[in-house]
């Protein structure tokens, strides 16, 4: 099973000046705090979470997974 790069997709988030509160919306959770114990690692995303994460930090499915090949993260 594929690993969430959880740290990826909130440092997205925050590079695009995209709020908590706005994640939560965009992916139907009542507030920000529910959105943050997701991010956070506390809770998992669901699959269907998936593909919106990808669109709306406008990268690619693959892209939010851990790439074990460490060479590559560094480019």
């Amino acid at each position: 099973m594929k690993e969430i790069n959880l740290a990826l997709i909130k440092k997205r988030r925050k590079e695009m000046r995209i709020t908590l509160q706005d994640m939560a919306i965009y992916l139907g959770f009542k507030n920000a705090s529910n959105y943050y114990k997701y991010e956070s690692g506390k809770y998992r995303f669901n699959a269907e979470h998936l593909p919106l994460i990808a669109d709306k930090l406008k990268l690619k499915m693959n892209e939010i997974f851990f790439i074990h090949n460490f060479a590559k993260i560094a480019k």
